[in-house]
Formats: structure tokens, C-alpha cells, sequence
């Protein structure tokens, strides 16, 4: 099983990074997670800083560790645009850059973007098939619903990109069941957020299902599951913090009609809850919400607890064909993040 880490950087809408000195602390955490054996890192994206960018940055502060976004927002950027950016970042990596895209919600993408929402399994579709063209040297040449290459009625052609060529991994996170038949059959990874081993089939069977039409086996395709880490004797006292960070998740993380983190757990049997607590949220009752959410669903859902807990999930996500943990670790300096990675590499190590 290979370990993934999330970069602590500006990535949520919350922190501000101003202080260049800043990102030489995110490059500095880059290359100690590198020297520590971590398979990749990965950058996010809300509407503060976007996720392309430091990876950049991070390209030239290190040698191996892949670099992924975790997630680029479907519907903010253009096929073209994309294409030209994952093979400059591969250029600049030797190699090392995975494309992640994700539909984002509604209020994001239309609120913040001014792209319409709508039918965004078929725009990441599309996307991915465009990118996959483009990356290869295919001219650009494309009739969907979203994408039309060149645009019909208009005075382009159809082009192939100038740059070097490279293979892009593409990667979806995805959690509605058509979105996970269209990433098992068109994917290099899953990013797959909301994830409980125990009721993790609900997910992996609908991968499956794309996996088969396109031929190939869950072997054929990356499932990296993000989760926190958290060691600690007083499991309960942390799993409580944990399970409160949930209820902004149900509350405010898309709209009432859609929101596709609340859909995922209630299809794994939470479904009555994180109606409840979605109800509480929008009527402003917030603390009343975040003390519904459950212990259990954030012990499930990530690794809390003492080594001996923590190893024994590590193997249920091994059991599961999962290859990929991508671990927001603790701490709030490089020390105390490269300690806890360090801790998990070896229990890690121990399962191998």
C-alpha cells in the first residue's frame, strides 16, 4: 500500500498565505515527505488558491515524489487549457504530475465560475477524453455535449498541441454511482472521499462495473481514499473533534438538493442522520449539528486511534484492493507532520 500526503498549504478558502516565506515551508514539507518514502502529495482547490500552481513551485524543490490535484474543479478551465498545463507540469517534473478533476458542487462552479452545473458526469467525461486526446499529440478534434472541437460555425481548426508529449494519469473523484461506472472505465485513479471499508463495496462495486466495460480489472486502476490521521490514546475525545468537522461537511458543503458527501454516507447506511444534521445546519443551529454527527462514522471513515487501531484498519483498506492512502496528517509544522508520517510509514512497512 503507498502513501499519499496532502499539502498543508493555502488550498482552503480560510488561510491566506501572503508571506513568500510561507511556500518555502511548503516545499520544505514536500521534500522531508519525499525522504520519508511518501508516493505523492497533493494540492486542492475551493475558491482560494488553485491547485495547478504550487505544483509548480513544489516540481522544482523535489526529485521524486509525484505531484496530484486533488482536485482541479471541472467546468473552471478548458480542455485546451488543461492539456497545455499537464504536459508543461509533466515537462517541468520529469514525469511526475497526476491530473485529478472533480465536478465540484454547484455553488462553486456556477457561483464562483459562472460555468453551468449541469450533467457533470458527462462534462468530466468529456474532459477526460479531450485531455487523453490532447496529451497523446491527437489533434483536438471532438463532438459532445460540453465540447465541441473545433467549435461548430466558427473558423477554427482542428489543432494538436506543439508541446512534447507525456502520459497524464487522470484521476476522478467521484461518488455518485454513474460518476464511478464512468471513472472505472475511463480513469487511471479513483479519489475516493466519503469512504467507509466496511460499506466500501456500495463504491468499488460501481467501479467495477466500468472497470469490466472497459476490459481491464480493479488491478488496472489507482484507488486512493483520503483520510486523517490521528494518533491518540483518548479516542473518543478525538473521534468527537473529528465527527464535528462533519457537520459542515452535510451542512454546507453543496446545496440542500445537492449535496454529493451527505448522498455518499447515506447510501452507506447514514442516511437518516446526515439528513438531520443537513436540517439543523440550514437553520442555523450549527453546534446542534455538528454534536449529531456520530463517532463512529469519523473512526470509520479515518485512521484515529493508538498504532495497534490504526493497523488494524490499514488492513481493512489493504483487504479491500485499496492502493493509495492520501493522509491529512496532524500538526501544524513540518516536525510534527513528518513525525506522524514517519510513525505511519512504519506500520505501513509492518502490513507489506
Amino acid at each position: 500500500m503507498k502513501i499519499a500526503v496532502r499539502s498543508f498549504s493555502g488550498v482552503r478558502s480560510d488561510l491566506s498565505w501572503s508571506d513568500p516565506s510561507d511556500w518555502n515551508q511548503i516545499a520544505d514539507f514536500a521534500k522531508e515527505a519525499e525522504s520519508l518514502g511518501a508516493d505523492s502529495i497533493w494540492t486542492s482547490e475551493a475558491w482560494g488558491t488553485d491547485a495547478i500552481t504550487p505544483l509548480a513551485y513544489l516540481a522544482a524543490s523535489t526529485t521524486k515524489i509525484r505531484l496530484g490535484t486533488g482536485i482541479v474543479q471541472v467546468g473552471s478551465r478548458t480542455p485546451g487549457n488543461l492539456v497545455m498545463t499537464s504536459l508543461t507540469l509533466q515537462s517541468m517534473s520529469g514525469g511526475r504530475f497526476i491530473l485529478g478533476l472533480g465536478t465540484s458542487g454547484p455553488q462553486v462552479i456556477e457561483g464562483f465560475h459562472g460555468v453551468t452545473f449541469g450533467n457533470p458526469v458527462l462534462r468530466t467525461k468529456e474532459l477526460l477524453e479531450i485531455i487523453k486526446m490532447g496529451v497523446s499529440g491527437e489533434k483536438l478534434q471532438y463532438q459532445g455535449k460540453y465540447y465541441q472541437l473545433p467549435l461548430d460555425g466558427g473558423e477554427g481548426k482542428s489543432i494538436r498541441t506543439s508541446a512534447k508529449t507525456w502520459h497524464v494519469p487522470v484521476y476522478v473523484a467521484s461518488l455518485g454511482p454513474s460518476n464511478l461506472e464512468m471513472t472505472g472505465e475511463k480513469a487511471d485513479g479513483w479519489i475516493g472521499g466519503c469512504f467507509i471499508p466496511e460499506t466500501g463495496n456500495v463504491f468499488l462495486d460501481k467501479i467495477k462495473e466500468g472497470l469490466f466495460r472497459s476490459g481491464r480489472s480493479i488491478e488496472d486502476i489507482d484507488i486512493l481514499i483520503p483520510v486523517s490521521l490521528d494518533f491518540t490514546d483518548d479516542v473518543e475525545e478525538t473521534a468527537k473533534r473529528h465527527a464535528r468537522g462533519y457537520g459542515f461537511t452535510f451542512g454546507a458543503m453543496g446545496s440542500v438538493k445537492n449535496n454529493f458527501y451527505k448522498n455518499a454516507y447515506a447510501r452507506q447506511g447514514y442516511g437518516e442522520i446526515v439528513d438531520v444534521v443537513q436540517k439543523l445546519w440550514v437553520e442555523g443551529r450549527r453546534e446542534e449539528a455538528r454534536d449529531m454527527v456520530p463517532n463512529e462514522l469519523a473512526l470509520r471513515s479515518n485512521l484515529i486511534g493508538t498504532d495497534k487501531m490504526i493497523k488494524e484498519r490499514l488492513l481493512l483498506y489493504k483487504n479491500l484492493g485499496v492502493s493509495t492512502l492520501k493522509v491529512d496528517l496532524p500538526g501544524d509544522d513540518i516536525a510534527s507532520k513528518s513525525d506522524a508520517l514517519g510513525r505511519l510509514m512504519d506500520l505501513v512497512s509492518d502490513l507489506d
